[in-house]
C-alpha cells in the first residue's frame, strides 16, 4: 500500500512562505521547475521548464526555492500521524510512503476500508487530496496511486495483476534515462514490451540495473517494505515553579533528570558524547550550549556542565541575573557503549587524568584547564590555540591553508622537509669525498634563535678541530688548508639561519662536517 500526496513540494514550500496551495506556484531546483500547483499547470507550467519560460506562460506565477531539508521536515509529522493508527510506515520520499497492507486490511476488514481510514486520518490532519495505490509490490502500488483520480482516490490492483496493469505504461517510469533512451531506440516504448524479453538476456545485455528494471516492468518487484525505526526519546526537561535564582539549587534539581538520562542510555546500550544544555530564564531568553566529553557523560558530568553554563566562563557567583524556569538536556550524539570500551589492558591512566582535570575544571571554571591544538600560522606562538578541556580540538586557524613566510623547515627541493625544532638523536654529518686540492663547500641550516653553533671538520676516521663560532675563521694547517671563506646569514626564502664554509683539501680523502647542535643539518659539495 503506497500513500501519495500530490504536489507535496509545493504544499511544504507554500506552508512555510504563507502561500495557499490554490495559487499558481512553482518550486524550482537548479533553475528548473520541480513541482507545480494545479493552478500553475492549468496555465501551462510544466515540470522541467526553466523559470523564465514558466513565468512567460503564467505572469502571476509564484516561484519558490526547493529545500530538501524543509521538505523532509514538513513530511515527518504526516508519518507520525499515520503511525498513530498503523505501524511500519516506510518513507519512500517526502510526499510518498509505503506500508504492508495485510495488517490494516485484517484490522479494518478489507484493503479498501483500511485505505479509506488512512485517507480520513490525513484529512483530519489537514493533508487533503491524498491518494492510495495497492498492488503486489511498491513499484506497481506507486503507479496505481498515480493512476487514481480525485473522485476515485483508492486504486487496487488485483493480486497477481501487476504485470497486466503495468503493461501499457511508458518505460520512462523506470527513471533510468540511459536505459529508457536505449529501449526507445530499440522500439520498446512500453513496460509490457520490455517485460516480454527474456530476463536472462536482459541481464546479460543491460547488466544488474537493467535486470532490476525488467523485474519492475514484469510486476515481480520483491522489495520488502521496512518501517522506519522511531528513535527513542532521550530529551529530559525540568520545569521550575516557582523560578529558581541560585546556581546550587538548579544543579541539585538537575541531578534527578541527569540520572534518568544516564539510566535510559544505559538501558539502550548507548553513551552520550555530545550534550546540548538549554536553560530558559524568566526574562524569556534561552541560553544553550553544546558540550563535548573526551569519553562519555555520567550524571555527575551532566550536573557539572549545567553548573558551569549557569556560572559562565571562569566565574563562581551563586546568584543568577534572571531566575531559571526550565532546563533541557538534549543528547546531541550517542554512540554504542562498545565503541568506547576500554582495551584489553584497560584505560585506567586516561580515566584518572580525565577525572582529575574535570575536577579542577569544575572548581576553577570551564576555561581554566586547556589543551593545545596546533593550527596554521607563520610563527610558533600563533599556531597554537588553547582549547578548554573536553571541547573539540579545533584550531583558530586552519592548518591546511598556505601560510606564506611561515617557518615550515628547509626547502624540500634541496633539503629534507624538517621542522626547525626537529632534534635528531645524533648530529647528522655532511660527508663528501674530495680529491687533493678540491674546494669543498659546506652549507648548514638551522633555527633563527639559539646559542652560537659549533662545527667540527675532520677527515673520515681521523680527529678534527672544532670551530667554536661560525663567524670566526680558524686555519687547520695540520691536515687541511685554512678556510677560504666563511659566512652566516638569514635566508628569507626558507626562513632559516644558514652558514657556509669553504676550504681546500690537502690530500684525497673523505671529509665529514659535523654539527654539534642536533637541530641543524648540513650539506657538503665540492668543485
Amino acid at each position: 500500500m503506497v500513500i501519495w500526496v500530490p504536489d507535496w513540494p509545493v504544499a511544504a514550500a507554500a506552508g512555510v512562505s504563507g502561500r495557499g496551495v490554490g495559487e499558481p506556484i512553482a518550486v524550482l531546483e537548479k533553475g528548473k521547475v520541480l513541482a507545480t500547483s494545479a493552478a500553475a499547470r492549468a496555465e501551462g507550467v510544466r515540470r522541467g521548464q526553466r523559470a523564465r519560460d514558466a513565468q512567460s506562460r503564467c505572469p502571476e506565477l509564484v516561484v519558490l526555492k526547493y529545500d530538501p531539508v524543509l521538505d523532509a521536515r514538513a513530511f515527518d509529522p504526516v508519518i507520525s500521524c499515520l503511525e498513530a493508527i498503523t505501524p511500519g510506515v516506510q518513507v519512500i520520499r517526502p510526499g510518498m510512503c509505503a506500508l504492508k497492507a495485510r495488517g490494516p486490511a485484517r484490522f479494518y476488514g478489507s484493503e479498501e476500508a483500511a485505505a479509506e481510514k488512512l485517507l480520513d486520518r490525513l484529512e483530519t490532519y489537514d493533508v487533503p487530496g491524498s491518494r492510495i495505490g495497492i498492488a503486489d509490490g511498491p513499484f506497481a502500488a506507486e503507479q496505481a496511486a498515480r493512476a487514481s483520480s480525485a473522485r476515485t482516490r483508492v486504486h487496487v490492483v488485483p493480486p497477481g495483476g501487476s504485470r497486466e496493469f503495468l503493461a501499457p505504461l511508458s518505460v520512462d517510469l523506470l527513471e533510468q534515462p540511459a536505459l529508457t533512451d536505449l529501449l526507445r531506440r530499440l522500439g520498446l516504448r512500453s513496460l509490457g514490451a520490455f517485460a516480454e524479453l527474456s530476463g536472462t538476456e536482459v541481464l546479460t545485455r543491460f547488466g544488474p540495473d537493467g535486470g532490476f528494471a525488467h523485474r519492475l516492468a514484469s510486476g515481480a518487484d520483491d522489495r520488502p517494505v521496512t518501517g522506519r525505526e522511531i528513535p527513542p526519546e532521550l530529551t529530559r526537561t525540568l520545569d521550575f515553579e516557582p523560578a529558581v535564582d541560585r546556581v546550587d539549587q538548579v544543579a541539585f534539581a538537575v541531578r534527578s533528570i541527569a540520572d534518568e538520562l544516564v539510566v535510559r542510555l544505559t538501558g539502550l546500550g548507548l553513551v552520550c558524547t555530545t550534550l546540548r544544555v538549554e536553560v530558559g530564564t524568566e526574562s524569556g531568553r534561552v541560553h544553550e550550549r553544546e558540550w563535548l566529553h573526551p569519553r562519555w557523560f555520567t550524571a555527575a558530568d551532566v550536573v557539572d556542565r549545567v553548573r558551569w553554563q549557569l556560572q559562565g566562563s571562569g566565574t563562581a557567583t551563586s546568584e543568577l541575573t534572571s531566575p531559571v524556569v526550565r532546563v533541557r538536556l538534549i543528547p546531541g550524539q550517542v554512540d554504542p557503549v562498545g565503541a568506547h570500551a576500554d582495551g584489553l589492558w584497560g584505560g585506567g591512566p586516561d580515566e584518572r587524568i580525565h577525572r582529575a582535570l574535570s575536577r579542577v575544571q569544575s572548581m576553577l571554571g570551564h576555561g581554566a584547564v586547556v589543551s593545545v591544538a596546533i593550527g596554521g600560522g607563520r610563527g610558533f606562538a600563533e599556531r597554537q590555540t588553547l582549547v578548554p578541556w573536553g571541547d573539540p580540538p579545533v584550531p583558530a586557524r586552519p592548518p591546511d591553508q598556505p601560510w606564506p613566510g611561515s617557518i615550515t623547515g628547509p626547502d624540500p627541493r634541496r633539503w629534507p622537509v624538517l621542522a626547525p625544532t626537529t632534534i635528531f638523536p645524533e648530529p647528522i654529518p655532511a660527508k663528501v669525498f674530495a680529491a687533493n686540492g678540491a674546494v669543498v663547500s659546506v652549507t648548514a641550516r638551522g633555527e633563527l634563535s639559539g646559542a652560537p653553533v659549533a662545527f667540527t671538520l675532520r677527515p673520515s676516521g681521523g680527529t678534527g678541530v672544532q670551530v667554536a663560532d661560525s663567524n670566526k675563521i680558524h686555519p687547520i694547517s695540520s691536515w687541511a688548508g685554512p678556510w677560504l671563506s666563511t659566512d652566516r646569514w638569514w635566508d628569507p626564502a626558507t626562513e632559516s639561519r644558514q652558514a657556509r664554509f669553504q676550504f681546500q683539501t690537502a690530500d684525497t680523502r673523505a671529509w665529514l662536517f659535523t654539527l654539534t647542535q642536533n637541530t641543524w643539518r648540513a650539506q657538503a659539495t665540492y668543485d
